[in-house]
């Protein structure tokens, strides 16, 4: 039997570090070379419409995860949400994540939070932000604008359903900043970006300066866990359909991804 050779990133805890730089600086390179390209203007003024909205809760039970975690992501989520709140992204414009919030550090007040890395949960500071980077991709699934940088970790299904509002699966993985979340506007409307973390919850909401002639639904198909060689794994599909407001007929329905993951929790109250 052949073994799979390693990466060099997989090597030793330097060759990973040393991975991990490159990929920042060779990030960093891009954003200066294409830095007209980038969203950076701000209003604090809402544009006109209300495309859609989302909140998420910040405080989680999940698992026997300690809650000190849940509280500093809360930290975390509050000095990060300013940076991202009333960006103004026009046709052409890229939204890029990491760009506007930069590095989390302990210099920014950053906290010890909950990261999801190379599939295994582990503690580090700015945890937290895959929880602003999922409300942010759930309102752009909403919208037309297009999606051109994204990192699913559904690879894993770390907890059990826990007051989950939107299906399994669409969520985002981040890493400054080599693992971004970037979409682009290819519309000839302007959109915004209003994001706000109060006590209980990170609050979103999607404008524009015109309404949309259609309207976008998430739906989930064909949920099911599976046991495959003694180990349990959760299915779905994630579609969206496009509707039109005139009409209400559905004019579109797009697979945008097909989920097969590895369940990491007891399974034994779930089945």
């Amino acid at each position: 039997m052949l073994l799979k050779r390693k990466l060099f990133c997989e090597l030793s805890p330097l060759t990973y570090k040393i991975s991990v730089l490159k990929g920042i600086w060779v990030r960093k390179l891009k954003w200066f070379i294409n830095r007209k390209k980038y969203a950076w203007e701000f209003s604090t003024k809402p544009l006109n419409f209300a495309i859609c909205r989302h909140k998420s809760l910040i405080r989680r039970r999940l698992g026997n995860m300690d809650m000190t975690l849940q509280e500093n992501k809360a930290v975390n989520l509050s000095i990060a949400a300013p940076k991202v709140n009333g960006i103004i992204i026009r046709p052409g414009k890229i939204f890029s994540f990491w760009k506007l919030v930069g590095s989390c550090t302990a210099k920014k007040g950053y906290l010890d939070g909950l990261i999801l890395r190379v599939g295994e949960l582990q503690s580090g500071i700015g945890g937290g932000m895959c929880q602003f980077t999922n409300l942010i991709h759930w309102m752009i699934l909403h919208s037309p604008l297009n999606i051109i940088e994204h990192h699913h970790h559904n690879n894993v299904d770390i907890f059990p359903d826990y007051g989950r509002q939107i299906p399994f699966g669409t969520g985002t993985s981040i890493m400054y900043n080599y693992l971004d979340y970037q979409f682009i506007n290819k519309t000839d409307q302007t959109f915004q970006l209003l994001v706000m973390a109060d006590d209980n919850y990170l609050i979103g909401e999607l404008r524009s300066d015109r309404e949309l002639d259609v309207a976008y639904h998430i739906k989930e198909e064909n949920h099911h866990f599976s046991l495959e060689n003694g180990k349990y794994y959760r299915n779905n599909e994630i579609y969206r359909e496009i509707i039109s407001k005139k009409t209400g007929d559905i004019i579109d329905k797009q697979l945008l991804i097909k989920n097969h993951s590895r369940v990491l929790y007891d399974m034994a109250n779930i089945v």
